[in-house]
C-alpha cells in the first residue's frame, strides 16, 4: 500500500472517539511539516515512546512503509494501531 489511502484513514481517525494520530517519521521530518493534531513517535524510538494503550492509534509516515512496520511493532506490544499510509499522498494543510 504505497502511500496508502491516507484520506480514508484520516476520515476514520476523525470519526473514532479518543483516537490518536501518530507520525512515525523522525523528529526533523515531523518539524518540517506534519498533519495538524499529530503527535510524533519516531519508528527508531518507538519502544521508548509513551503512547496511550487505551486509545486507538492511527499511524502515518512518508509513504506508508514505516507506519506499517510501526503497526506491527505496536500491535505486538498490546496497542490498537493501524497504518493509514503516507503523508506524501496527503492533500491538506500541514503544521510546521
Amino acid at each position: 500500500m504505497l502511500f496508502g489511502n491516507i484520506r480514508k484513514g484520516l476520515e476514520e481517525y476523525r470519526a473514532t472517539p479518543g483516537a490518536v494520530l501518530v507520525d512515525v517519521r523522525e523528529a526533523d521530518e515531523f518539524r518540517a511539516g506534519h498533519i495538524p493534531g499529530a503527535v510524533n513517535a519516531p519508528l527508531s524510538a518507538l519502544a521508548e515512546t509513551a503512547l496511550p494503550k487505551d486509545r486507538p492509534l492511527y499511524l502515518y509516515c512518508l509513504r506508508g512503509t514505516r507506519s506499517r512496520r510501526a503497526e506491527g511493532m505496536l500491535r505486538r506490544m498490546g496497542y490498537r494501531a493501524k497504518s493509514i499510509g503516507g503523508i506524501a499522498g496527503y492533500k491538506g494543510p500541514v503544521e510546521v
